[in-house]
């Protein structure tokens, strides 16, 4: 690591230096160019001053913009666990792991221990570009596209001032702040970012239902970043990423802190010549804490329950990827990957009189070795594509370890058998030109993904309920078809409208096993509602996409709509869930804009709405819809210097994030004002 560290900064020292004597050569920073195979899928972009111009400048709320594209609960990462942060599209479900695959410049994102993703760490100035690929696929950019892939890019430093930064004060004493320098300097480039954001928080519990054990969700957070590229020759181009993480945040009572902190480095070669190639290299550190309490139904106080007081976990991996030139109207990717993933939790748990009585330590480590094949054919008015791939994975080293403190006796001494396998998966499709203006496209596809270490490993508790880990879960696999149609008849008016059938086979899901009080395997005594981790039969979604964007002169508008038909089927134990609905998985997701930007001035509006959806795998508990309005105004100051006002959820609807077995429910984020400042030189 300490190398890793040392070449990096000697990257950034010598990108001036070498700028004396080098020729005048850009760098991009960026990867190989975009796939022409692309045109057969559904692919929505986000770019730079939608980004930038958000009410709440966090990531989760840009991604937003994308219907059907969702976390696993409707809190963002001011307020909710961190371990509910997983992303999905097209409503398959989720478990709190991702079920999309999440990159940031080719490097996956989601936690090596449990599978969600760390929002925090990625400050909005720092990001150029997000495309989101709504389906799975042949896997180009590795395991783990399920229901799609979500891939952000870097800022382009050509088109980054020297100087950028924001400070904003908010509701409920917040404070939120981006800053960030670019050097360009011949053949490299340099950039350093960092980011700051605190608030008191909101009480995420409703009002009618809070008691004396209820209080204000603080949160406080920080990253930042090292970047730089440097032209090695006129078509290659080196590029090293460093950076780190804090977030500390609480849920609302004594006793329910988290700590996530993280650092990730990586180095890209990207050579641009006749044989194009990228070759990628990357080391990922994770540490997260959590703790849990327990409330009577009067609320009127909070008793530790578990104290998670350290999950480490470490990915590292690498990608090599060549383009040969294989002639005009073509595209072809060859290519591995490698990804290697391991974490424990450990945790104390069964307090007594305040104190925990009991020590839990359970973990593994995983493993994935992928060769793809990724290529296109344009001819004329059509586009072929084709591609696959076949992975080797192992799971081994499981283990669940339990004993009492005072004596050291042990409780669990569970060594798990070690595990491989092999998936085949794939994807072909088809676009058509049918006019200039109108472009016709299905493809048809199968992905996979690999259970995450907290799934087989970690039994956890929410409040009165448990959850059993499973160690023989068997892997994730999505089979699907999709058909649509993109109308653009000139560059600033596109309609796009597909329809989609997935089937999620061995679907991994959080199982209704039993109720309270009792003791029940693999967690102890349960006072609510006790699950276990299990591979249901299949989740079968089918439903559209609607996608459209306006532009005339100064004024613009997006619009988004996933409508998605979720159902589960089940046999045996989870027998009961069979022709529900996938817990936490709305019908209809609706995003829109009007805004306008002129010169300096930039003005907008989002509406939002989520339907109805069901907190818990039963359909039982029921969570309302939700329609929120926020708004955003840029106004200029002087030269490189504008006023910023945004507004979140404006209308402060109750936006229900959560029920517990009790009834009680918890909120997101209520109506949030920001004023501020934001310079660019």
């Amino acid at each position: 690591m300490t190398f890793r560290l040392s070449a990096f900064g000697a990257l950034l020292l010598a990108t001036p230096a070498l700028a004396q004597t080098a020729p005048d050569i850009i760098v991009t920073g960026r990867g190989l160019e975009d796939r022409a195979g692309d045109r057969v899928a559904s692919v929505v972009t986000i770019d730079a001053d939608r980004i930038s111009a958000n009410a709440s400048d966090r990531l989760e709320s840009v991604l937003a913009d994308v219907a059907g594209l969702q976390q696993f609960r409707r809190s963002d990462s001011r307020s909710a666990n961190p371990t509910s942060q997983g992303i999905s599209l097209r409503g398959i479900g989720g478990n709190a792991s991702s079920r999309a695959l999440l990159i940031f410049d080719g490097v996956p994102q989601t936690d090596p221990f449990g599978g969600w993703v760390p929002f925090p760490a990625y400050a909005t100035d720092r990001i150029g570009r997000i495309r989101v690929s709504r389906g799975g696929g042949s896997g180009y950019f590795g395991p783990g596209a399920l229901a799609g892939t979500v891939e952000l890019e870097s800022a382009d430093p050509r088109e980054q001032p020297g100087i950028a930064g924001s400070l904003a004060y908010g509701s409920r004493d917040s404070l939120d702040a981006q800053g960030s320098g670019t050097m360009l300097a011949g053949v490299g480039f340099a950039t350093l970012s960092a980011a700051y954001s605190r608030g008191d928080g909101f009480v995420p519990t409703i009002a009618e239902a809070r008691g004396a054990a209820d209080r204000p969700a603080g949160y406080e957070q920080a990253s930042a970043a090292v970047r730089g590229g440097l032209r090695l020759s006129p078509d290659t181009e080196l590029q090293a990423n460093l950076s780190a993480f804090t977030d500390r945040r609480e849920r609302g009572t004594a006793f329910t802190a988290n700590l996530s902190e993280g650092a990730d480095a990586s180095v890209r070669l990207v050579g641009r010549g006749r044989w194009g190639y990228s070759a990628l290299a990357y080391l990922q550190t994770r540490a997260f804490a959590s703790q849990f309490a327990s409330v009577p139904a009067d609320r009127g106080s909070a008793t530790q329950t578990l104290d998670q007081y350290n999950t480490p976990a470490t990915g590292m991996g690498a990608r090599f990827e060549i383009v040969p030139p294989v002639g005009s109207g073509r595209d072809l990717r060859l290519g591995m990957d490698w990804r290697n993933v391991e974490g424990r939790t450990q945790e104390n748990y069964t307090f007594v009189d305040g104190s925990p009585t009991r020590r839990r330590i359970a973990g593994g480590n995983s493993r994935t070795l992928g060769l793809f094949i990724d290529g296109a054919v344009t001819a004329g008015d059509w586009t072929l594509t084709l591609g696959g791939r076949v992975d080797r994975w192992r799971i081994a080293d499981g283990r669940l370890n339990e004993y009492t403190l005072a004596t050291g006796v042990p409780l669990t001494d569970a060594q798990f058998e070690d595990r491989t396998g092999t998936e085949w998966t794939g994807r072909a499709g088809v676009a058509f030109a049918a006019s200039k203006d109108i472009t016709l496209r299905a493809s048809a596809y199968r992905g996979w993904r690999l259970p995450t270490l907290n799934e087989l490993y970690r039994p956890f508790r929410v409040g009165a309920d448990a959850t059993a880990a499973n160690a023989l879960l068997k892997p994730e696999q999505l089979s699907g078809v999709d058909g649509g149609v993109t109308i653009a008849p000139t560059a600033d008016i596109s309609f796009s409208a597909t329809v989609f059938w997935n089937r999620l086979e061995d679907a991994i899901s959080n199982v209704t096993a039993g109720v309270g009080p009792g003791t029940f395997p693999g967690v102890g005594f349960v006072a609510g509602t006790y699950r276990v981790r299990q591979n249901l039969d299949a989740i079968e979604s089918k439903g559209f996409e609607l996608d459209a964007r306006w532009q005339a002169g100064p004024v613009f508008a997006l619009t988004s709509w996933s409508h998605v038909d979720p159902r589960v089927e089940a046999t045996g134990l989870a027998v009961t869930l069979d022709d529900l609905r996938p817990a936490q998985t709305p019908l209809d997701q609706v995003s829109g804009t009007l805004g306008m930007r002129s010169g300096r001035w930039t003005a907008s509006a989002t509406l939002r709405h989520v339907a109805r959806q069901f907190e818990d795998d039963q359909n039982g508990r029921e969570l309302a819809p939700a329609t929120t309005v926020d708004a955003y105004l840029a106004a200029p100051l002087m030269p490189g210097v504008a006023m910023e006002l945004r507004g979140e959820n404006l209308l402060d609807e109750q936006v229900e994030a959560g029920i517990s077995g009790v009834g009680v429910v918890e909120r997101a984020t209520p109506r949030t004002l920001w004023v501020g400042l934001r310079i660019r030189q």
